[in-house]
């Protein structure tokens, strides 16, 4: 359950996020607590709580132009295709931010919250350190 965005803000995003950094051995970027860090990050910054929105609705709106279903329905095969057209802004729709200028900030704040101090909400109990090798002791 989120504070700041819709149910389908949330699964958006999860989609994203998991295509940005999937899960392999270790967890992928959602299970890692990057939705926790983005909560946290946007929950006090209404203006780019804003840019979010308008790029997940964006996201929703140009999948289902070009698919006929949300972003959330899509495989993975197709998700990972579409991210790749909206990074280099090819892919039309109704964005109220220019795709090119929202995915690069996405795609920065998934990796601020998979390798940032757990204290800020994402690395849940450290687990990406501990997958780089690097053991915090207190």
């Amino acid at each position: 359950m989120s504070a700041i965005f819709t149910p389908l803000e949330v699964r958006t995003l999860r989609a994203a996020i998991n295509q940005i950094i999937p899960p392999d051995d270790f967890p992928g970027g959602w299970d890692a607590g990057v939705g926790d860090y983005l909560e946290r990050l946007l929950g006090s910054d209404f203006k780019l709580l804003s840019i979010y929105r308008q790029g997940l609705h964006g996201m929703d709106s140009a999948a289902k132009d070009a698919y006929g279903k949300e972003f959330e329905f899509l495989s993975p095969e197709e998700q990972y295709g579409f991210l790749n057209r909206v990074a280099q802004g090819q892919i039309p729709g109704q964005w109220e931010i220019a795709p090119e200028e929202f995915f690069p900030m996405l795609v920065g704040h998934v990796m601020e919250g998979y390798y940032a101090d757990p204290g800020n909400g994402g690395n849940k109990d450290g687990v990406v350190w501990r997958m780089m090798g690097y053991e915090v002791t207190v």
